[in-house]
This record gives C-alpha cells, sequence and structure tokens, in this order.
C-alpha cells in the first residue's frame, strides 16, 4: 500500500464528510438558526476567520469537518440559554430539516460525481445491444413466439425490479443461481408494451479454467483480464487473481482462433498450464483442472454510450439519478446474503482501513492507465458519499439517525424526552457505535489478512 492511496483515501473522505457537514450548516443559515463554527477538518488550525458572528477554520488533519450550533462553558458543558436562535430552541420542523441536510448533501454530492462519471466515461444502459451466440437468450428466441428485438429494455429479472445494468448483472450472477431458470421482464422499444421471457440453462459437466473474464482480449499483454476466479479453481487453491491477465493455456493463446476449442475438449490429463502476467511480471504455473456443472450464458448484452450529444448526456443524468437506488439496493441485498449464511460476516461492512485498501488497488494498479485510475477514483467517491448518507441515517448517537428518532419521538410525544431518557437512549447507542467502530476494523483486518 503506497503512501499516495493513504493520502488520497484520507482528502476523499475529509471532503465527503466536509460536504455533509457543511450542508447541515448552510441550511441551518438559510432557516435563521445561529451556528458558532464551522470547522473544515480538524486537528491545529491551519487558518481562521470571522464572519457574521460565526469563527471559520480549515485545519490540518482532513479527517473529518464539524458544525459547532451550542457554546460552551470552561468545564466543557453547554451553556443553557433560551436564545430563539439556537438550534435546541428550534421548531421541530426545522431541527429535523437541519438533521437531514447532511445525508441529503451526500445523496446530492453522489449523483453529481455520477453524473460527471458518466459524461466522461459512458454509462452502461439495460437496453440490449446483442445477443451472445449459443446463450439461453439466443435460444429461447428461437424457441418461442415473442417479440423480442435489439434495443428492448430489461425492466425485471424473475420479478425483481432493475433500474440500473449494476442491479441487472447482481440478480442474474448472485440472486439467480446460474444452473436455475430465470425469468427477464424487458420493455419493447417497437410498442412498450412487457413481456416476460424465460431463459433456461443448458447443463453440462466439463473442465473450466474457472474465471470470469473481460470480453475483449487486452492490447497491452494480448490476454483477457480476469473478473472473478472461482473458489473452486485448482481444488479449492486458487492461482489466478482478479486483475491478473491470462495469456496462454498449455500454450495455446486465448488469441488463437481455435483456443475456444481446445477448451471445450479439455478432457485428458489431470492439470494445464496456466501462462498470466501479474502487476507486469509473467507466471506459468500448473493448474488442476476444475470440473464443475457448468450452464450456458444468460445472453443479453447491454447497450453502453459515450456522452456525445444532448439526448446521450440527458439519459447520463437519468442513470446518475438512479444509482442512489441501486446502492443502498445492492447493500442492502448484500447484507441479506451475510443473514443467510451466504457471505462471510466480516464482508458485511469496512472502514477506513477497507476503504485505503481499495483505493490502493486502483492507485497502485500498474496495469492501469492514468485515466482508469482517476475514473475508478471517482466512482468509488460517488459510493462513499452515497454510503455515508446511509450510514448516517442509522439512529446510532454522534449520526444524523439518532437525532431524527429523538425528534420524531418528540413529535408523536408532543414534548422533550427527559434527560433521563435521553441519556440511556445515547449510552446505548454509544455502546453500538463501538461496537460498530471495533467490528469495521475487525472485519477489515480479516479480509486483508485472507487476500
Amino acid at each position: 500500500m503506497s503512501i499516495w492511496s493513504i493520502v488520497i483515501a484520507i482528502i476523499m473522505l475529509g471532503v465527503l464528510v466536509t460536504i455533509h457537514e457543511l450542508g447541515h450548516f448552510w441550511v441551518a443559515r438559510l432557516l435563521k438558526i445561529k451556528a458558532y463554527e464551522v470547522s473544515i477538518f480538524i486537528g491545529p488550525k491551519l487558518v481562521d476567520w470571522r464572519r457574521n458572528d460565526v469563527e471559520y477554520s480549515i485545519r490540518a488533519l482532513p479527517f473529518g469537518a464539524y458544525v459547532r450550533f451550542n457554546d460552551f462553558d470552561e468545564n466543557g458543558n453547554v451553556v443553557e440559554s433560551d436564545d430563539p436562535s439556537l438550534l435546541v430552541n428550534q421548531p421541530r420542523w426545522k431541527r429535523l430539516i437541519v438533521a437531514l441536510a447532511g445525508p441529503f448533501m451526500n445523496l446530492l454530492l453522489g449523483v453529481i460525481i455520477f453524473s460527471v462519471l458518466f459524461s466522461i466515461a459512458g454509462y452502461a444502459t439495460l437496453e440490449v445491444g446483442a445477443v451472445r451466440t449459443g446463450s439461453q437468450l439466443e435460444t429461447a428466441c428461437l424457441s418461442e413466439e415473442i417479440p423480442f428485438e435489439i434495443g428492448d429494455t430489461i425492466v425485471a429479472v424473475n420479478g425483481e425490479r432493475v433500474m440500473t445494468a449494476y442491479d441487472y448483472m447482481y440478480e442474474v450472477d448472485r440472486g439467480v443461481p446460474q444452473n436455475e431458470p430465470c425469468t427477464l421482464t424487458l420493455r419493447s422499444r417497437s410498442t412498450g408494451d412487457l413481456y416476460d421471457v424465460e431463459l433456461v440453462p443448458v447443463i453440462e459437466e466439463r473442465a473450466m479454467i474457472g474465471i470470469v473474464h473481460y470480453p475483449d482480449v487486452d492490447g497491452k499483454y494480448h490476454g483477457w483480464e480476469v473478473a472473478e476466479v472461482s473458489p473452486y479453481q485448482n481444488n479449492g487453491d486458487p492461482i489466478l487473481e482478479v486483475g491478473d491477465y491470462l495469456t496462454h493455456v498449455d500454450g495455446v493463446s486465448v488469441e488463437d482462433e481455435g483456443f475456444e476449442d481446445y477448451i471445450d475438449n479439455l478432457t485428458t490429463g489431470d492439470s494445464m498450464t496456466l501462462t498470466y502476467i501479474r502487476n507486469g511480471v509473467e507466471y506459468n504455473e500448473e493448474c488442476a483442472k476444475t470440473i464443475i456443472a457448468w450452464a450456458n450464458d444468460r445472453g443479453p448484452i447491454l447497450y453502453s454510450y459515450a456522452v456525445e450529444d444532448f439526448t446521450t448526456f440527458v439519459k447520463a443524468l437519468k442513470t446518475a439519478f438512479v444509482m442512489p437506488y441501486t446502492i443502498i439496493n445492492l447493500s442492502v441485498k448484500s447484507i441479506g446474503e451475510v443473514f443467510r449464511g451466504q457471505e462471510e460476516v466480516y464482508n458485511m461492512v469496512s472502514g477506513p482501513i477497507g476503504m485505503t485498501t481499495v483505493v490502493s488497488d486502483y492507485v497502485d494498479d500498474v496495469d492501469d492507465s492514468l485515466y482508469e485510475k482517476v475514473v475508478n477514483i471517482i466512482q468509488m467517491a460517488g459510493i462513499i458519499s452515497i454510503g455515508l448518507m446511509f450510514t448516517n441515517l442509522l439512529p446510532i448517537p454522534g449520526l444524523d439517525g439518532n437525532q431524527l428518532i429523538l425528534i420524531i419521538v418528540e413529535m408523536i410525544m408532543g414534548r422533550k424526552l427527559s434527560k433521563k431518557s435521553e441519556n440511556a437512549i445515547n449510552a446505548v447507542g454509544f455502546v453500538l457505535l463501538i461496537g460498530l467502530v471495533l467490528f469495521a476494523f475487525a472485519s477489515d483486518i480479516i479480509r486483508i489478512i485472507l487476500d
């Protein structure tokens, strides 16, 4: 992990948290609520100034930010006051809006980041651009009277609504086992009508390399970039890793016209020789053949667009606006996998160490160009920003969700909670917060050790 990875991760998180806190401040000022201090970042002051009775400062450590709505005495206790301009003395609806302003800013920032990203790098849609040969969709189109045509849009998988290409990929990859049928609901580009197509897999047992790769052969290494590795590869001790470039199997190049036929008939012998590139270095290793039940591809190849005119720009914005739904939807489903025993519990959350590790994977990857690194980091910033919105809505002290719950309870009761009740809620919540922090830290460490 390079120093640049750490610096970028710290600055990224610091900026996202700062925007969150500024959201609270801007809405409070709009509602004529008094603020004592706005600090961008934390730690020793680098520069400070005072304007309109608010003390502003920029501090040395980009680990976060804060807005202070209370005055404190010499002992650090909140000074009680009847000043109507203070946040604590505001009507509940105003306090509710101020509490929501921070998460909303992270939501808005996430949408803006994805809008910029899609405008620069293009965006994937749910429009079917082509159908893979020998796939389940091709078979369905040949055998059934369905109105399918290129350009139709996927709207659901087994009844589960999909809003973006990421939703679709999750549903067909993890939501429905590959060896089970699934039903696609599509919207006709010609009529606008919805119709269903049942995709029935053809199952074969065959020797497999045990990877999922990106479709195009890399121009630099003349190999397939590995996108996913089966845990069963090499008898449960995988050789390849995500990000490797597979160039040859038993000396046969993946660019060879007969490569697919060679792999299809890979039945003799107990092992095969994999030639691959990792971090610019070529390796040759013996790999035990993995005999698995193989299902043919689902079939749809989705359209991707570059932003070239106003129409594609508007479509990019629409895709960016539904990304928060996708990120929250996939996060909730991933957590559900943990409780169903389909995913390890340490993969449920990630803390600063985990985030820095992911940034390091992008920044330190010698095979990615500067453009690819920037695109990946921008995408990660968008995901984290929306993730911060989701996290801050949890009912835990120190997070906005706790304030929201207390205000809503006050609205229902018609009066403030007693200090004793509020302190009890805060104490329980504080224990939960510390537990969550420790769990995230331990999860990050476990992932690093296992990887």
